[in-house]
């Protein structure tokens, strides 16, 4: 229950479920999500932080930067609460507002922006 609990938590906050909308669409640095959100890179990385506490997220270093991805669903309770999200954030008007600027954000993006421009983007699940 407790897992069950922190996990759910992890949740409460409507940044960090803006923040795994966006990974849905794959991995991402903490530029981009930064860019996004229009948030600062410490409270990008404090939501992270705890996504990544409670199992939502896990993350790679790469120079200077972090690459964040989607984790795989701990147990029977995390995918289903992940495929509700699948099914309800895309229509809400923050994560289309959201998606909207990571899009631009990584059209206009230079090698300079992050540690690693290359970073292969998967299709749009969320």
């Amino acid at each position: 229950m407790d897992e069950i609990a922190k996990r759910l938590k992890a949740l409460s906050d409507p940044t960090r479920l803006r923040i795994v909308r966006l990974l849905d669409h794959g991995e991402l640095c903490v530029c981009d999500v930064m860019a996004a959100l229009e948030l600062p890179q410490s409270r990008v990385s404090r939501h992270m932080v705890y996504l990544g506490n409670s199992d939502w997220v896990t993350g790679k270093r790469k120079g200077k930067w972090v690459y964040y991805r989607l984790a795989d669903p701990a147990d029977a309770v995390q995918r289903r609460v992940l495929a509700a999200l699948r099914e309800t954030l895309p229509d809400q008007p923050a994560a289309r507002d959201d998606y909207a600027r990571l899009c631009a954000h990584i059209k206009a993006k230079t090698a300079a922006t992050c540690a690693d421009s290359d970073t292969t983007r998967q299709g749009d699940g969320i």
